[in-house]
C-alpha cells in the first residue's frame, strides 16, 4: 500500500472514530468547563491533532481515551493561559484543600479525568436551559451531542440547510450573551426541560433509523445512543408517561432495524421485511414500556407513536397488520400533534386501510409548498398511486423521490421501485 494509501485509511479511521467518539467527548468537556462553545474548540483541536498523528502512527487502542486527554491538556494549558481557568475552577468549586495539599490545577485535572458516565444525559438536560428558545435548545444539542450536521438537521426542521447553520450561530450566540453556564439542572429544574430533551431523543434516533444523507440507509451508533439516553431518562423519572412513551416507541422502532436491509445491505421496505429477524427482547421491552404508559394514565405524542409501533410488532405478517387501528391512532396523533410528517404517515395509514384514494385525499390535503423537496411526499404519493393502479403517474413521483433524496441507499430503493411501476403499467 502506498503512503498515500495509508494516509487516505488513516484519516478515515479518524473520521469513523470521530462521529462516534465526538459526542462524548464534547458531553465531558462541556460538563467539566461549563462552556459549550470551548468543548467544541477543545475537542476539535484533539479531531486536528489525530488527523494530523493517526494516519502515520494508526489509531492507538483507545481512541476515545487518547482523544479525552489529549482534550484534557488543550483545557489544562489553556486554563493556565488565561482567565478561563480561574472562572472554570471558581464555577466548578475548586479550590486548594489545606488538608490534601491539592491545588486548583490538580481539582480540574481530576475532574476531567472522571468517566464519562451519563455526561451526555446531563449535557442534554443542560443545554434545553429554560432561558433558551425551544429552537436553540433542540438545534444546539442535536449538533453538538448528537453529532448532526446543518444539513441533516435542516431535515430535521424541514428547512433549508443555510436556516439550520444560522440557527446553531445564533444559539451559540446567544448561550454567551446570556452568560448561560452548562450546569446539570437541578431535580426541580427537569420537568421544565424535559419536553426537549425528549424531542432531541426521538430527532436523534430518526436520523439514525433513516438517515436524511449520505450512502448509509441507516446510521446505527445515533439510533443506539438515542435509545440508550431514553433508557436512561425512563430511570431518572420512572413516574412520567411520556418518557416512557418515547422509550417504548424507540425499543418498537429499534427492533425492526435488522430487517431492514438484506443480505447485500440493500434497504428492505416494511411489508417486505423477514419478521422472523425482528428482535424479540426489543418487542418485549417495548410493549412493557408501553403497558406502563397506559398504567400511569397519560397517553402523550410518543405514546401513540408508541402503540402504532406496537400494533405493527404484533402483526404476524404485513397482511395481517390491523390498518384500521393504526389510521384511527394516527387520527388521534394528528389531534395531538399536527404536522406535515404525521399527515404524510396518516395518509399512508388510510390508504392501507380504506383505499388509495382515501390516503390520496389526505395527502391532497397538504399544501402544495409543505414538504415541497421531502422525498417521502413523492415516495407516499408513489406508493398510493400504485396501490390505486395509476402506474405511470407512480412512476413520475418515485423517479421524483429518488431524485430528491440526499441518501444513496434510499436513492436506490426508489428506483427499483420505480421501475417496477414502470414494468406494471
Amino acid at each position: 500500500m502506498t503512503q498515500a494509501n495509508l494516509a487516505e485509511t488513516g484519516r478515515a479511521a479518524v473520521e469513523a472514530i470521530w462521529r462516534i467518539e465526538s459526542a462524548r467527548l464534547i458531553a465531558a468537556l462541556a460538563r467539566y468547563t461549563g462552556d459549550l462553545s470551548l468543548a467544541e474548540e477543545l475537542a476539535q483541536d484533539a479531531l486536528v491533532t489525530a488527523l494530523e498523528q493517526w494516519p502515520t502512527t494508526g489509531p492507538p487502542p483507545n481512541p476515545g481515551g487518547w482523544l479525552m486527554t489529549t482534550a484534557k491538556r488543550r483545557a489544562i494549558d489553556r486554563f493556565r493561559r488565561d482567565a478561563l481557568h480561574r472562572r472554570a475552577v471558581e464555577t466548578l468549586g475548586g479550590q486548594t484543600d489545606e488538608h490534601t495539599g491539592t491545588t486548583e490545577h490538580d481539582d480540574v485535572e481530576t475532574r476531567l479525568d472522571d468517566p464519562v458516565g451519563d455526561d451526555e444525559l446531563a449535557l442534554l438536560f443542560a443545554a434545553c436551559h429554560p432561558d433558551l428558545t425551544r429552537e436553540y435548545r433542540v438545534t444546539l444539542t442535536l449538533r453538538c451531542l448528537g453529532g448532526l450536521s446543518t444539513d441533516e438537521i435542516g431535515r430535521a426542521f424541514l428547512i433549508p440547510s443555510s436556516a439550520a447553520g444560522q440557527r446553531v450561530s445564533r444559539a451559540k450566540k446567544a448561550l454567551r450573551d446570556r452568560g448561560i453556564q452548562l450546569d446539570a439542572p437541578t431535580a426541580a429544574e427537569l420537568p421544565q426541560r424535559l419536553d426537549s430533551v425528549l424531542e432531541v431523543i426521538y430527532l436523534v434516533f430518526n436520523e439514525g433509523y433513516s438517515a436524511t444523507a449520505g450512502d448509509d440507509w441507516m446510521r446505527p451508533e445515533l439510533s443506539r445512543e438515542a435509545l440508550r439516553l431514553a433508557r436512561r431518562t425512563a430511570a431518572l423519572l420512572p413516574d412520567v408517561a411520556e418518557v416512557h412513551g418515547l422509550l417504548a416507541l424507540l425499543e418498537l422502532t429499534q427492533a425492526r432495524a435488522a430487517a431492514r436491509t438484506d443480505e447485500s445491505g440493500a434497504p428492505v421496505l416494511l411489508q417486505d421485511q423477514d419478521r422472523r429477524r425482528w428482535d424479540r427482547g426489543h418487542i418485549t421491552r417495548g410493549l412493557a414500556s408501553l403497558a406502563r404508559v397506559h398504567r400511569l394514565g397519560t397517553v402523550g405524542r410518543y405514546g401513540v407513536q408508541a402503540a402504532i409501533a406496537g400494533a405493527h410488532s404484533t402483526a404476524v405478517s404485513a397482511a395481517e397488520t390491523d390498518w384500521v387501528q393504526i389510521a384511527a391512532l394516527y387520527d388521534v396523533l394528528e389531534q395531538l400533534w399536527s404536522n406535515p410528517v404525521v399527515t404524510l404517515n396518516r395518509a399512508v395509514a388510510h390508504g392501507h386501510a380504506h383505499g388509495a384514494e382515501a390516503g390520496l385525499a389526505i395527502l391532497a390535503t397538504l399544501p402544495a409548498d409543505r414538504l415541497a423537496d421531502y422525498p417521502q411526499r413523492s415516495a407516499v404519493e408513489g406508493e398510493l398511486l400504485l396501490m390505486a393502479g395509476r402506474h405511470r403517474d407512480a412512476v413520475a413521483a418515485l423517479e421524483r423521490a429518488a431524485r430528491e433524496t440526499g441518501n444513496g441507499a434510499e436513492r436506490a430503493l426508489l428506483e427499483r421501485r420505480a421501475a417496477q411501476a414502470s414494468r406494471l403499467g
